[in-house]
């Protein structure tokens, strides 16, 4: 507005010059023609410069209420022009401005929502390990059986603490976009055979079949984030699995895109959890599975932010007591 009323006051003094000196050659023309002198077409209005007849003639400005007219009518359509100019700037500002600081203002929305999640969720755990051990400390009558078993109990809880500061971390980690994060061609089988000899233990454990048909595929990703990815997607159709299920993992390259399914035959996830299952600490409803399962509803919100940072998508169909498939597709070029 500064530079545009700048312009516009000199704009003002330059036409008010002209149309004074404008002014000035018709009243001059006009006494010519009444004095019977002739001028040509173009002529100074300088004394100096005019006949001798006309020298001595004062301007008396005939037109001179045409002149403040014309003078009134420029500064208000300069007015109205900076008025529009302001008008349009501001609205243009205000949009601009809200589009700038939408980004940030998500960002620090999400800061908050993620300190209060973090806090809560690590506010029971603590809460529950402080409560025992002081009604351990209180009892006088405990024996070396029962101190083992709740310190036993307490080191569980602590290892429950542990995974969730290492979930928060690593989601503090990928919050950044990806900035962080370096990405290289990778061998997406070698990262299969790493993830399937950390989770093999667990679905022996529990007598689940695990099944694994990889088609060899090198993709641009980061190799850490992407093992993580897989291990929580693994990790959780084995915990999701009763004994003698199967969950099956499947990696065939489809047009420009690594298709990765895993399915299990798992207690299956209810119509009205699915939109929420990629939410941060959102658990479904585990009344409906006959064993407890541990979690703090962190593994699937940062397995979707590291599909994401990989330029990649996810999907999940779900059935009940029948099973579940996640669907990712993943680029194989990622910018």
């Amino acid at each position: 507005m500064t530079i545009s009323l700048s312009f516009s006051g000199v704009i003002y003094l330059r036409v008010c010059r002209e149309l004074e000196r404008g002014f000035k050659r018709v009243e001059l023309r006009h006494r010519a023609e009444e004095l019977g002198i002739s001028l040509p077409r173009f002529f100074s209005t300088r004394p100096e410069d005019l006949p001798r007849r006309l020298r001595e003639i004062q301007p008396r400005y005939f037109f001179i209420e045409d002149l403040e007219e014309a003078k009134k009518r420029l500064a208000l359509i300069l007015l109205l022009v900076n008025g529009g100019i302001l008008f349009f700037s501001a609205v243009a500002g205000w949009f601009l401005a809200g589009k700038t600081l939408k980004p940030i203002e998500d960002i620090l929305e999400e800061q908050k929502r993620f300190i209060a999640d973090a806090s809560h969720e690590l506010r029971t755990p603590l809460t529950a390990l402080k409560t025992s051990l002081e009604v351990g400390l209180r009892d006088q009558k405990m024996n070396l059986s029962e101190a083992k078993k709740l310190i036993r109990d307490s080191l569980f809880e602590i290892d429950d603490l542990k995974s969730l500061t290492d979930k928060l971390l690593s989601l503090a980690r990928y919050q950044s976009n990806g900035r962080n994060l370096t990405f290289q061609k990778v061998d997406i089988k070698w990262v299969v055979e790493k993830v399937l000899k950390k989770i093999s233990p667990l679905a022996k454990d529990k007598g689940i079949k695990l099944t694994a048909k990889i088609q060899n595929q090198d993709l641009w990703a980061n190799e850490e984030s992407l093992e993580e990815m897989l291990l929580i997607f693994l990790d959780n159709a084995v915990k999701y699995t009763p004994k003698g299920g199967e969950v099956s993992l499947k990696i065939f390259k489809e047009g420009k895109w690594l298709k990765i399914q895993i399915k299990d035959t798992g207690v299956g996830i209810a119509k009205e959890d699915l939109p929420h299952i990629f939410d941060r600490f959102y658990r479904a409803d585990q009344s409906r599975s006959k064993e407890k399962v541990s979690g703090f509803g962190l593994g699937l919100a940062l397995a979707k932010k590291i599909i994401e940072l990989h330029k990649g998508t996810v999907g999940v169909t779900s059935v009940l007591n029948r099973g579940t498939t996640f669907t990712i597709n993943l680029p194989l070029k990622h910018s």
